[in-house]
């Protein structure tokens, strides 16, 4: 099985990050194919960067000329799953969507804690999108930039802090609202004493279910093929 994991901004460095923790989530004989847009942003964090994100994510998604077997989003919040939905013939999943719905079967109440406060509406629509906002009491900021993660010290600070905020509010389990937090679920679960979700691993493993099980996305309605139609598209520069 050949699932392709994208990362929705242009930062090498945290597609290297996202790919091992895919990696360390996949079963045996998985094979992870990380790919990083050719144009973008550096990090996405706000709806200008969100809708950037998503058509270059797309415009990715329709240049592979590998073969593959599903392909997760691993943008927090961020637009695009719909269109890759509509784009491609294998099953998508969208590391906001996979993380919540596991979130849901843990617990009657979850709470996501992300980046910058600026991102929480973005993830809030997504939710709703989804269709599972409503057991979600709240979408937290940490207060760190994408782009800062990188301090494993001071994110691992920052995402208690947020977290304890986000039980106290009621969360009974928690969603790491970033890719760039992959690999800190367990240290801050043991921590808080509650079940913490990494969006790219339970992607990751619900995309191997539904490959397993033989399932699609639907054709009838929502996602019917883009019509056949000329669509211009930007040159990465």
């Amino acid at each position: 099985m050949r699932i392709v994991v994208t990362n929705c901004n242009t930062t090498e460095a945290m597609t290297k990050e996202i790919e091992a923790g895919a990696r360390a989530a996949a079963s045996p004989g998985t094979e992870i194919l990380a790919r990083t847009p050719r144009w973008g942003p550096e990090s996405a964090e706000g709806w200008l960067d969100s809708f950037l994100s998503a058509a270059a994510v797309l415009d990715l998604l329709r240049g592979l000329d590998e073969p593959f077997d599903a392909v997760v989003l691993a943008g927090f919040g961020e637009h695009g799953r719909e269109g890759a939905r509509e784009l491609l013939d294998v099953p998508v999943v969208d590391i906001t969507e996979a993380a919540a719905h596991l979130a849901c079967l843990l617990g009657r109440r979850y709470g996501v804690v992300t980046t910058l406060d600026r991102t929480c509406g973005l993830i809030e629509d997504s939710l709703h999108a989804a269709g599972v906002a409503q057991n979600c009491v709240t979408v937290t900021g940490a207060g760190l930039g994408v782009l800062e993660l990188t301090d494993e010290r001071r994110t691992e600070s920052a995402l208690l802090t947020a977290g304890r905020r986000a039980r106290d509010a009621g969360a009974e389990v928690l969603v790491l609202g970033c890719a760039g937090m992959t690999g800190l679920d367990r240290k801050i679960a043991t921590m808080l004493d509650i079940p913490v979700i990494d969006g790219v691993a339970a992607a990751v493993r619900l995309a191997e279910s539904l490959v397993a099980l033989g399932l699609n996305t639907s054709r009838a309605g929502s996602y019917a093929r883009p019509l056949d139609k000329r669509r211009t598209w930007p040159h990465a520069g």
